[in-house]
């Protein structure tokens, strides 16, 4: 719990946090306070109304498909709405070959952080073109 949280909630703390205020600062706090409280308790009232008109459509829905003879699970059967997995990408094929410092032959796609053997011949003077493929 954050400090100024705990002071609120606390009656001896919020005491002796407001004890150097004058009681007209406290006023204002509390307006202040006041407002804040009426703003969230709008706010949650927004969401409930919007939730019950929400409800009130799913209900007049329902009673229609159920007038027409036609019951949720066959709506969403026949809308098809399956849910593709994303798709991995293939891998991509090695573009240069190289020599490991255990003498093992070594493949690289060009991607990610070049390899060491390869990234000290290019500092000594070859090229890229030379692990070619």
């Amino acid at each position: 719990m954050s400090l100024i949280l705990h002071k609120l909630n606390n009656i001896r703390t919020l005491r002796a946090a407001t004890r150097e205020f004058s009681t007209d600062v406290l006023e204002e706090m509390l307006e202040k306070l006041r407002n804040v409280t009426e703003e969230k308790r709008a706010e949650e009232s927004e969401v409930r109304e919007a939730e019950q008109k929400k409800r009130e459509k799913i209900n007049e829905l329902l009673e229609l498909m159920q007038a027409d003879g036609i019951a949720p699970d066959e709506l969403v059967a026949t809308t098809g709405t399956k849910k593709s997995t994303p798709r991995k990408r293939a891998p991509r094929p090695a573009k240069y070959r190289y020599v490991d410092a255990s003498g093992n032959e070594q493949s690289w796609t060009g991607q990610g952080r070049t390899p060491k053997p390869i990234a000290d011949a290019i500092a000594s003077g070859k090229t890229l073109d030379d692990f070619l493929i």
